[in-house]
């Protein structure tokens, strides 16, 4: 009896194993928004796709990854850096790769009003990632900036100021920039911006409710768009 019931578990991990590896891999690198999500998105997204993400190798909690450098994805300068380094590798080739930077590109500093990435560089370095995937053979999804409380973060975040004009702007350069290219964006800016206010936990960060939701709309759209995209491939 103790014989067969080892047999049909290993049956089923070996079936679980082989369905994991006939699923196509997705890899997401975003900043601290994407890894507050994160947890709900990879059980979404468990029938779907095999994901993974930028991480810490640590056993971390998503609270203490959200400034963790190797966790999360920082602006569209370090994320063009990371990627260019993972696709040095040769193990790296997911044939998905899911992109979300510009909460740290807006940063300003208080004193001198200075952005951390202007304008033009922050177009420069998501096209310079655009084709970094393509180059590879991978298909790219964007996900834009999440709306900031311009009085709520800078009263409470005094190192560096956001303001919600420059997440509108900057969201305008990505989406004129993409959708010339066919790259699909998901709107998380919508999204989060019509539950209404009430969400945010410190200065930009939302509960844990709210994260799960940005998950469930982001994997519909990733589950959506691959069932009429995987035929291309």
């Amino acid at each position: 009896m103790m014989k067969t019931i080892v047999m049909l578990t290993l049956s089923v991990l070996l079936c679980k194993t082989a369905l994991a590896q006939q699923l196509p891999s997705l890899f997401l690198v975003g900043d601290s928004i994407s890894i507050l999500y994160t947890p709900s998105l990879r059980a979404d997204l468990a029938h779907t796709f095999n994901f993974s993400r930028k991480a810490t190798s640590q056993d971390q909690t998503p609270q203490q990854q959200l400034n963790d450098p190797n966790a999360n994805g920082q602006d569209s300068r370090l994320v063009l850096k990371y990627l260019q380094t993972r696709y040095a590798e040769p193990g790296f080739h997911p044939d998905v790769v899911v992109v979300n930077c510009g909460l740290w590109d807006i940063k300003r500093s208080p004193k001198t009003n200075a952005i951390v990435v202007d304008a033009a560089e922050y177009k420069a370095n998501l096209t310079a990632i655009a084709d970094l995937i393509r180059a590879h053979g991978a298909k790219m999804v964007w996900i834009n900036t999440t709306p900031v409380d311009d009085a709520r973060h800078n009263s409470v975040q005094k190192s560096f100021f956001r303001f919600n004009a420059d997440v509108v702007a900057y969201n305008q350069i990505a989406s004129d920039l993409f959708k010339a290219r066919g790259v699909p964006e998901i709107d998380l800016y919508w999204f989060t911006a019509q539950l209404g206010p009430g969400h945010v936990v410190d200065h930009v960060h939302f509960d844990e409710p709210t994260s799960a939701k940005q998950a469930a709309f982001i994997a519909g759209f990733l589950e959506s768009w691959w069932t009429r995209a995987a035929p291309e491939r």
